[in-house]
């Protein structure tokens, strides 16, 4: 499959939104960790923006940023979204109640625990009626969201916004199911060329092990092997070198992507 990036939104430790976080992807620049502080969605009135979860936080940041940067209205966008555990600070609490003498779960706590409470509220705060799908597929949550979110952008010839993320669980649950740090990651895919097109990407689910592709820089490599969203970073740098090059990620079994980043003339001259 082919498509096109037209925009591309990033928060994670260090990674404070695409434009800031280029130059370090790129090996251009020192790669330094920080506290990760998710910027306010505008998408969302205030009151509405300090009574939301981290996960919706998160992906309204990284999908306000690729929608933006794509110049692409996001009542009119179809949506992936793909994480490989979703909210487990909710799940905690879920699961701290039902452990007590008072076993009642709030309808609130409730709705935001399952898998596609981040989908049905940005179809909320955007207005939008278009298709969204929620995925989980563990480790290789990201492949998955990737080639579901090219297939319905080659197949039904429609642009569509691929929302990566995952947070870190509460204790005891991060004993069990490690997750290193918060991290999303968006990209605007389009079916054809335009005048917003980063690069584009040939996306090939191949059989055959192969060497996952990793980032030269250790803290971002400790990132991506800690994070399943973050298996994003190596195609994350390929399109910050701007050059042709491709990069495998990891699906289940003997498989994996293959993802060739080739960059466009006219977005190398923006």
């Amino acid at each position: 499959m082919q498509v096109y990036v037209e925009g591309v939104g990033l928060c994670g430790p260090g990674l404070a939104g695409w434009e800031a976080s280029r130059a370090m992807l790129a090996g251009s620049q020192s790669f330094r960790s920080a506290l990760v502080v998710v910027p306010p969605s505008t998408l969302l009135p205030a009151n509405e923006r300090r009574r939301m979860v981290a996960t919706v936080k998160l992906t309204m940041a990284v999908g306000s940023e690729a929608l933006f940067h794509a110049g692409r209205d996001p009542s009119a966008t179809s949506t992936v979204f793909t994480s490989s555990g979703g909210d487990g600070d909710t799940v905690h609490g879920i699961l701290e109640s039902l452990a007590s003498g008072d076993r009642e779960v709030s309808p609130t706590r409730f709705h935001n625990s399952v898998h596609n409470a981040p989908a049905g509220y940005w179809s909320i705060a955007t207005h939008s009626r278009e298709p969204t799908t929620a995925l989980c597929g563990h480790d290789i949550s990201f492949a998955a969201g990737l080639l579901e979110a090219a297939a319905q952008a080659t197949v039904d010839s429609r642009c569509v916004a691929l929302i990566a993320y995952d947070l870190p669980y509460p204790e005891p649950l991060n004993s069990v199911r490690t997750i290193l740090a918060l991290f999303g990651a968006g990209f605007v895919l389009s079916p054809e060329e335009s005048e917003h097109s980063l690069a584009r990407l040939t996306i090939e689910l191949k059989r055959g092990a192969a060497t996952p592709t990793i980032m030269g820089e250790p803290g971002l490599e400790e990132i991506r092997l800690g994070v399943p969203a973050a298996r994003s970073l190596p195609m994350l740098a390929a399109l910050a070198r701007d050059i042709a090059e491709t990069v495998a990620i990891e699906h289940l079994g003997d498989k994996h992507l293959a993802v060739a980043v080739a960059p466009l003339t006219h977005a190398r001259r923006q």
